[in-house]
């Protein structure tokens, strides 16, 4: 005969080894594969989403500046397309775009030498990735970065590098802008896709998904953004400088700004405002200053394009003229919606399964629990 009290913990054991059939499993490690091995190709600047997790203290931009190490608060400002007249006091909008130098070796991406942390009384490692990294790390990511062994161990004051995964690696052969991504609860890849103007498809390919279904909220997610096309030379200092759209970049020691153009998807450069002229050179095109554009007809336009800078001899700007035809100009094809109606369908019909499948929980624990 069972013991008393072993029928009426049947149901109760039932339903919990039912419920955590149904959650998803934990994100495990990122690990985003760069391969690029040409010396400098295999550095970029990499981008960062930043969301601190609820509950902490409001961040300003400030307080994210020195938790990255940000040299800048003109670059974090650039990062977000945010006025360069927004004061370091502001809050931080989240999440947030941090952008850093990342580093190739051994087959994947890192960020180089940055961030780094300061352990303080009653820090953990799980505590550090997931409580002020926002879960961009894990804690095995940290401890094997720093040769900690017991992670449940670090010593008050000890300097760790919290290594964020990153990438430098060309997509399709094209250049892209990698992006750091913690996926939010209710996201799908296709929602991430049209959201930042990639596609499923090269979402998929450089995190080696097989299904877009395996997605998981907390998992670190690669996004390859697409970046503005530009006329820097080849023989410039800047000349893998890389801008996607909805951001701007200060180059040229800050004297020139810019912005990716969604419209053309080509750089649009102009003189930094506010730069003393005896800092900055003047760049011209003949007559034409940085920037400039004139109609040689109702469709196409002549332009002073930004063509990089050099410190050969002296700081000099370079420009030329570029000629466009605003007619032809086509969207980009990363920003055309990447699912279809019937992957939409799918979706609608993995949610009815999903509710349908919990209600039966519910039901049979309730049955249970009634007949005790």
């Amino acid at each position: 005969m069972a013991a008393p009290g072993a029928r009426s913990s049947l149901p109760l054991l039932l339903c919990l080894l039912l419920a955590a059939a149904l959650r998803c499993p934990a994100p495990a490690a990122a690990r985003f594969a760069c391969n690029a091995t040409a010396p400098r190709a295999s550095t970029c600047q990499a981008l960062i989403s930043y969301a601190p997790p609820n509950g902490t203290a409001t961040h300003t931009l400030a307080s994210v500046r020195a938790l990255f190490q940000l040299r800048s608060h003109r670059g974090l400002l650039a990062a977000n397309g945010l006025p360069l007249s927004t004061p370091p006091t502001a809050p931080a909008p989240s999440p947030l775009r941090v952008r850093l130098p990342c580093l190739c070796s051994g087959g994947a991406g890192a960020t180089f030498q940055r961030p780094t942390y300061k352990v303080r009384a009653g820090d953990t490692l799980d505590a550090i990735a997931r409580g002020v990294f926002a879960g961009l790390v894990t804690f095995q990511d940290i401890a094997a970065a720093n040769n900690v062994s017991d992670p449940n161990k670090v010593a008050v004051g000890q300097q760790l590098w919290i290594p964020v995964p990153c990438s430098c690696d060309p997509v399709g052969g094209e250049p892209v802008v990698h992006f750091t991504y913690v996926v939010p609860a209710g996201s799908s890849v296709a929602s991430i896709a049209q959201e930042f103007g990639s596609t499923e498809e090269n979402i998929l390919a450089v995190n080696k998904m097989t299904d877009a279904k395996g997605l998981v909220a907390g998992q670190v997610l690669d996004v390859p953004l697409r970046a503005c096309g530009s006329t820097i030379s080849n023989t410039a200092i800047d000349r893998n400088l890389l801008v996607p759209n909805g951001s701007y970049i200060l180059t040229a020691n800050n004297c020139v700004n810019c912005a990716c153009s969604s419209s053309t998807w080509m750089l649009d450069c102009q003189p930094t405002q506010g730069l003393s002229s005896s800092f900055c050179p003047t760049a011209k095109c003949g007559d034409m200053f940085l920037g400039n554009t004139s109609s040689t007809s109702s469709c196409e336009t002549r332009t002073c394009s930004y063509a990089g800078y050099t410190n050969s001899t002296s700081f000099a700007i370079l420009a030329n003229i570029t000629t466009s035809n605003v007619c032809t100009a086509g969207l980009s094809p990363m920003a055309q919606p990447a699912h279809s109606s019937a992957f939409r369908l799918e979706l609608v019909w993995l949610r009815w399964t999903g509710l349908v499948v919990s209600l039966h929980v519910v039901l049979l624990c309730l049955g249970y629990l009634r007949q005790d």
